[in-house]
């Protein structure tokens, strides 16, 4: 009978540390799901009210068509906003077609930056059939100067039935327009985002101030009376005209042709040959046949002048930026105009 009694106490003492042990177990765990979901709370609450600041206080994501308006755009915002180029590097944009992905994407941006002319007709259509507000988008060539397709002597012309007149897009090849394109971006984005707009004005000012003194080392050389010859489209127009310079080439700058007539060869192997030319010219992303074909029949030299429409992977991956390109090419010029 004792041990019975004995075997009792020993469980009863068990049952009550077992007990014991429980509620504070249960204690515990109820502490830690307070805490857990306290903080839970605190996250979304600070998540809510991250998404109840207005959409048009901040232009969090930007999209450009081309180099110029990416290249731009990135300058003024510095580490403010998420800017992306559209055009793949590489690429040329005279062909580009939107995927479905890209108009989601551009249908989701704060801002659109697009340049416009015959190259981004597709933009036009694409704004009206998804209803996309204009005050979210910008058309560089509104803020310009606009010029026509030149068809100079010798040149091939893109026959069409539409006599309606062609601009020549590549307006940023004239660096004064370069300094208004920056301006005109820089005071849209303040309107998006008017709390960084010192800033974006200063970034827009140190941008502009480089500029500028390029376009005077060009102006520098438009004291040289060389001919330039163009074995290729010629997307400098502005560039020529801004700067004096002469000029003959195979095609106009936004001609989808790549094949010259044994006329337009005969005349550009006259010209180099006639002119004494040590070098002629292609542009970025384009077939070298008939700079090649000039070349042998002259001895000139092929260089590539870049007119920034795009740039190839590897400079895109490096970050070069227009100011680099156009550096290049005064580069370039200043080596054949004191050859």
């Amino acid at each position: 009978m004792p041990r019975k009694t004995i075997k009792n106490a020993s469980s009863t003492r068990a049952h009550f540390l077992y007990g014991i042990i429980s509620y504070m177990l249960k204690n515990i765990m109820k502490t830690f799901f307070a805490t857990l979901l306290c903080i839970l709370l605190i996250i979304g609450g600070f998540f809510a009210l991250s998404k109840l600041k207005p959409d048009n206080t901040q232009a969090a994501s930007i999209i450009a068509t081309n180099f110029i308006g990416y290249d731009l755009t990135r300058a003024i915002t510095g580490n403010s906003g998420s800017v992306e180029l559209l055009l793949k590097p590489g690429s040329d944009m005279h062909s580009f077609e939107p995927t479905p992905q890209d108009i989601i994407d551009i249908s989701n941006a704060d801002l659109f930056i697009y340049n416009g002319g015959e190259s981004e007709k597709w933009v036009d259509r694409l704004l009206a059939d998804n209803n996309i507000p204009r005050e979210k988008t910008l058309r560089l060539m509104d803020f310009v100067n606009l010029k026509t397709e030149e068809l100079t002597e010798g040149m091939e012309s893109d026959e069409t039935e539409d006599d309606s007149p062609e601009y020549d897009e590549h307006i940023w090849t004239s660096l004064k327009n370069t300094v208004k394109l920056l301006a005109a971006i820089r005071q849209k984005l303040s309107e998006k985002d008017p709390e960084n707009s010192e800033k974006y004005q200063t970034n827009a000012d140190q941008y502009a101030a480089e500029i500028i003194k390029l376009d005077q080392s060009f102006r520098d050389l438009a004291t040289n009376n060389k001919t330039l010859i163009f074995a290729d489209r010629f997307p400098f127009r502005y560039f020529v005209d801004e700067y004096g310079f002469e000029y003959f080439a195979a095609f106009p700058g936004c001609s989808e042709q790549t094949e010259a007539s044994s006329g337009t060869v005969a005349f550009l192997v006259d010209k180099v040959k006639s002119e004494n030319l040590k070098t002629i010219f292609k542009t970025e992303f384009t077939s070298d046949k008939l700079a090649r074909t000039i070349s042998e029949a002259t001895g000139a030299e092929v260089k590539e002048l870049n007119a920034a429409h795009n740039i190839s992977p590897s400079d895109f991956e490096s970050g070069i930026t227009f100011v680099d390109i156009m550096k290049n090419n005064l580069k370039i010029l200043t080596e054949f105009f004191n050859s």
